[in-house]
C-alpha cells in the first residue's frame, strides 16, 4: 500500500514539475516578443527631426536638441512646432537653466 502511494506522489509531482516548466517557457517567449517589439518600434530620430526642424532658423542646434531628445523619449511630435501633447516626455525636458530642452 505505501508503495502505491510513492508511486502516485511521484508521479504528482511529476505532473506539477512539468507544469511548471510549461508555465515558465512562455512566460520566457512573451517576454523575448515584448523585448522584440519594442525595439522595432524605434523611430528614426534623423528623419524625425530633419521634418521638425526643416523651418528653423538654426538647423544644427535645433537637430542637435531635438536629437538627444528624440533619443531618450523616442517619440517627436509632428509638425514643425506644437503638438507637444503628442510625446509628454519631449515636452517636459528642460535645460539646467529651466527652459525647454526639445524644439
Amino acid at each position: 500500500m505505501s508503495l502505491s502511494k510513492a508511486l502516485a506522489y511521484f508521479l504528482l509531482s511529476l505532473l506539477v514539475l512539468h507544469q511548471l516548466v510549461e508555465v515558465a517557457d512562455a512566460t520566457q517567449e512573451v517576454s523575448s516578443e515584448s523585448v522584440e517589439s519594442s525595439a522595432a518600434k524605434k523611430i528614426d530620430c534623423g528623419a524625425a527631426c530633419a521634418a521638425r526642424c526643416r523651418l528653423a532658423s538654426r538647423q544644427k542646434i535645433c537637430k542637435r536638441a531635438c536629437g538627444t531628445c528624440c533619443a531618450r523619449c523616442n517619440c517627436v511630435p509632428p509638425g514643425t512646432a506644437g503638438n507637444r501633447d503628442v510625446c509628454p516626455c519631449y515636452a517636459s525636458m528642460t535645460t539646467h537653466g529651466g527652459r525647454l530642452k526639445c524644439p
